[in-house]
């Protein structure tokens, strides 16, 4: 199987963090990151590595469209709308790791094969990445009527793009909460906690449901659980559920593989890991469907 092209637009803790996650890829190929400081951490360490580096942010891709098939945007909610425009012209295939939901939302963990056909498809954000799994799980089994998330991450994690985007994060995974997990009613919270040392992501979901079986929930749980380990190996829970009345509260950790940044920051592990196993999915999709137009 052919590798397929990728470019990383933004070179922040986002884009830098996914360069060394796609390095690994067996189906995809890191040509390019491109930024608009030439002087950023990540551009100089993926010209250390050999890549083609650009300064001058989306007109480097219109200058150079044969970069990449598939371009991930890691820069920010308000600039992916202007990026998001330029990539359909260019026809390209966006991994949306910005809160701009434009496109359809994707969580691997639940509906890794759908959208398959569409050019743009958004990751929601860290805390949706986290807690939308869990939300789908116990709804599964249970029809969640109301879900709440709190997502706590350390400030020495969130970098220019993640505090640009906090007004999105709310509103977008609240979305996701509804949308992808499946609840009558969402709320996200997001606190970026100062404290020394720094402490790993850490989630809490509180679930009102209509029916409440414990052992069914708890398995479907623990069943989703290992279905986000595949890919993000640091996503655990912290203790075992807690159930009263008809309430469900889940207590997450996410922590990092300390391929960029260090382990603590697992709202960026989570969010790089879930973006490379989607292009996967699409690089071996748009490999199977050039092999079926060979021998037409």
């Amino acid at each position: 199987m052919s590798k397929i092209k990728a470019a990383i637009l933004g070179s922040g803790n986002i884009g830098t963090d996914l360069m060394y996650k796609l390095e690994r890829s067996d189906c995809l190929e890191l040509t390019a990151m491109i930024g608009i400081d030439p002087d950023s951490d990540g551009l100089k360490r993926a010209k250390e590595k050999g890549y083609l580096v650009f300064s001058n942010g989306i007109k480097d891709l219109i200058a150079h469209p044969d970069l990449a098939e598939i371009v991930f945007d890691a820069t920010s909610a308000k600039t992916h709308v202007k990026h998001a425009e330029i990539l359909e012209g260019l026809g390209k295939l966006v991994i949306d790791l910005t809160p701009a939901a434009i496109g359809p939302f994707v969580c691997p963990a639940i509906q890794l094969d759908s959208n398959m056909d569409i050019r743009n498809v958004n990751l929601i954000t860290c805390g949706g990445q986290a807690t939308i799994p869990i939300v789908h799980a116990v709804n599964r089994v249970a029809d969640v009527t109301y879900a709440e998330i709190v997502a706590t991450i350390s400030s020495k994690s969130a970098g220019p793009g993640t505090r640009a985007n906090i007004d999105e994060f709310t509103i977008t995974t609240k979305r996701g909460i509804e949308e992808v997990g499946g609840a009558e009613q969402g709320k996200a919270i997001i606190i970026l906690n100062p404290a020394e040392p720094a402490i790993l992501m850490r989630d809490t979901i509180y679930c009102e449901v209509k029916n409440l079986d414990k052992e069914v929930i708890l398995k479907s749980i623990y069943d989703m659980v290992e279905t986000v380990k595949q890919y993000v190996p640091g996503y655990r829970l912290k203790r075992d559920p807690i159930f009263e009345d008809n309430q469900v509260t889940v207590f997450l950790e996410v922590e990092g593989a300390g391929d960029y940044f260090p382990v603590y920051a697992g709202n960026l592990d989570i969010m790089t890991a879930a973006a490379v196993r989607v292009a996967e999915n699409f690089a071996h999709h748009l490999n199977r469907r050039k092999n079926v137009n060979q021998f037409r």
